[in-house]
């Protein structure tokens, strides 16, 4: 892709004075508001600095504390004044060069900035669809932050979906972030866990309202701590003293002794971004990208070399491959297998998962496979090859490995077993992030945190895990239709997800079981199908067997035509958790689709969004048996006009997605 110069206006109008401190709401209570008025933000001075938020004249954030504590420097809200302020009025726009929603993004928001007596400045942007706010310092030498006040209370007696973290008392920060959602009043939260964002709040009464962060850099993740009541508070982990590496077969380093302090940085810099997502109606949700607006411009100069697209994957079905005249496994023949359907089928490159080499030497290759030979024969094909590493190990080896992986021609990797967002954990994220972009090879994170932003800052990061996807399906329950769905509204928020689907095994609510080497999704094939759409994810992967997907060339080749990027999204129909539908334009064609919980439903597509030329449809629907025998699924083929209406069925669990190509 070529990169363009950003396109944009902007008017200022600036309001500055002096404010005398207050302990409460008064006349010294300063305003802002979005570009349309419905959402608006009061900030003032008690005793920290306090703010809230209304939606059309209503409370939605009740007031609420911010404040900064910086080691022997005093904290943000010590002096008790605001010494300054200013409101402008920005209105610029962001061409994306990976576009996972949209690839003109207008940026129109309302800024309002604060200074302090002390180094210190906070500024709040107030778009149609969010707030935000962030602190920034102004200190000549480097400080230790010895912690962050980030208050989130709310009004009435809300619920919210809180990813359920698994208690750990060793390290409760530690985690893979790939927990359910699980929907409960905020008062019932337990005082003493924790949980982390992205975290969808809601009230008895639309908004909804998700928490996240933006731009995080040098410094730890937002977790979040129940605070009594409708009220929450951050928490971030400590910054770590002792870090213990734990051998296994997938090694980690764990923290084993943290310090009293949560960052060690510049003096002078700003920090993440406290995000509050704003959605009228549950389907503003999955196409908020509030997330990527609040990122770090990109720090990659020549985009042309990052290639969206999709790829293949063996390690969810353990390379169980049959009707084949080799022995199946992690070997030469199955991945000239694996390099020959995708060819096939549309695919830009196959996965070589965990097990190509040593997972702690990255340059012992497993001495059942010649990569000599795998390299030459995906160049003869037109497919790349991708590789999967242990995050320890790429750390160690990085310089080295990144050039042998040019070698191979190898333009995307993932490396996995992060489990942590301290600060040392983040900037490693970002080190690594900016040795492949030197080395032109895109990226993927598994075992970490969502993007929150990284992505518009590395474009070339395309997607990410922290997300409980296919892989759960080997030995767990824990994946079900309802938390497919629930997925669009909750950690897509925060950025692309690798949820890698594509299973071609699938059950019914009674019939799903988990099966190692034969791996089933719960809910239908076309359920598996529509997510290629519904969810962001600019490298999409196919997770399926091949050897099942031989047997259906129709719906392979359907599924490797589906692009990963997009000209425009929107979400047409949806309802939190229990189903959406998505439409995308990629050119001149547009991709339609649906899914569901475990209840059945019939939708009335209605296509008037397209423009008056006719198209060509191709649909891939459930079948008239999938709520009893979950794969089965039609593709059918027919011409349509905007003017008209579709009526499509999903079964329990089920979905569909239609490709619509200009004629």
């Amino acid at each position: 892709m070529m990169k363009r110069k950003p396109v944009f206006m902007r008017t200022c109008l600036v309001l500055c004075g002096m404010l005398i401190a207050g302990t409460a709401m008064s006349e010294d209570t300063l305003r802002v508001h979005s570009p349309s008025g419905k959402i608006g933000v009061k900030v003032w001075m008690a005793e920290k600095l306090a703010y809230a938020v209304t939606y059309e004249g209503h409370t939605i954030i009740a007031p609420s504390f911010i404040d900064l504590e910086v080691e022997g420097k005093g904290s943000l809200s010590a002096d008790k004044r605001i010494r300054s302020s200013a409101v402008v009025k920005v209105n610029e726009q962001i061409i994306s060069p990976v576009p996972e929603k949209r690839r003109l993004i207008p940026d129109l928001y309302n800024r309002l900035s604060l200074r302090f007596r002390q180094p210190y400045t906070v500024e709040f942007r107030v778009y149609d669809d969010g707030v935000a706010y962030r602190i920034g310092t102004a200190f000549k030498e480097n400080i230790i932050i010895r912690n962050e006040v980030a208050e989130f209370n709310f009004p009435g007696n809300p619920s919210a979906y809180f990813p359920e973290t698994p208690s750990r008392e060793n390290n409760s920060f530690s985690t893979s972030f790939e927990d359910q959602y699980v929907h409960r009043k905020m008062a019932d939260y337990p005082a003493k866990k924790m949980t982390y964002t992205p975290l969808l709040v809601t009230p008895e009464s639309n908004p909804k309202i998700a928490i996240t962060e933006s731009d995080l850099e040098a410094y730890p993740g937002l977790h979040l701590k129940a605070n009594g009541g409708a009220s929450l508070k951050a928490v971030f982990p400590p910054y770590p003293l002792e870090i213990k590496v734990e051998e296994a077969l997938y090694s980690a380093a764990r923290v084993s002794k943290g310090a009293d302090y949560i960052a060690r940085t510049a003096g002078s810099r700003t920090f993440p971004w406290r995000v509050l997502m704003i959605a009228p109606e549950d389907k503003d949700l999955p196409m908020n990208d509030i997330v990527y607006r609040l990122g770090a411009p990109s720090r990659v100069k020549d985009v042309s070399w990052i290639k969206p697209g999709n790829i293949t994957d063996e390690w969810i079905i353990d390379v169980n491959l049959f009707n084949v005249p080799f022995k199946a496994g992690v070997n030469t023949a199955s991945y000239k297998y694996y390099i020959d359907f995708a060819s096939r089928f549309g695919f830009d490159r196959i996965m070589m998962d965990a097990g190509w080499s040593d997972n702690n030497d990255l340059f012992k290759v497993n001495p059942d496979i010649n990569m000599d030979t795998l390299v030459a024969y995906a160049r003869e094909k037109g497919v790349k090859i991708s590789m999967w590493t242990l995050a320890l190990t790429l750390e160690r080896q990085l310089d080295s490995a990144l050039a042998q992986f040019k070698k191979w021609d190898v333009d995307f990797i993932m490396t996995d077993f992060i489990e942590r967002d301290d600060q040392p954990a983040v900037d490693m994220h970002h080190r690594i992030a900016k040795a492949c972009a030197e080395s032109r090879i895109m990226l993927m994170f598994h075992g970490s945190f969502p993007p929150k932003g990284f992505n518009r800052t590395y474009p070339h990061a395309l997607t990410r895990e922290g997300v409980l996807g296919s892989e759960y399906n080997i030995w767990s329950t824990e994946v079900s239709p309802g938390h497919d769905v629930l997925l669009a509204f909750t950690r897509m928020l925060a950025g692309p997800l690798d949820y890698e689907p594509g299973l071609l095994n699938n059950g019914t609510k009674k019939r799903f079981r988990p099966i190692e080497g034969h791996v089933m999704s719960p809910g239908t094939r076309a359920h598996q199908l529509s997510m290629t759409v519904i969810y962001d994810s600019p490298l999409q992967f196919f997770s399926g067997n091949p050897s099942q997907g031989y047997q259906e060339p129709a719906y392979m080749e359907l599924t490797g035509s589906i692009p990963s990027v997009w000209d425009e999204t929107h979400v047409l129909d949806a309802k939190v958790g229990e189903w959406i539908v998505t439409s995308r334009r990629n050119g001149d064609n547009w991709y339609i689709a649906g899914m569901t919980d475990w209840t059945e439903r019939d939708i009335n597509l209605k296509l008037d969004f397209l423009d008056d030329a006719g198209y060509k449809a191709t649909i891939c629907r459930d079948g008239i048996n999938a709520d009893r025998y979950a794969a089965d699924y039609v593709i059918e083929h027919t011409d349509v006009q905007r003017h008209e209406t579709m009526k499509i069925h999903m079964a329990p669990g089920g979905g569909f997605l239609i490709k619509l190509e200009k004629k």
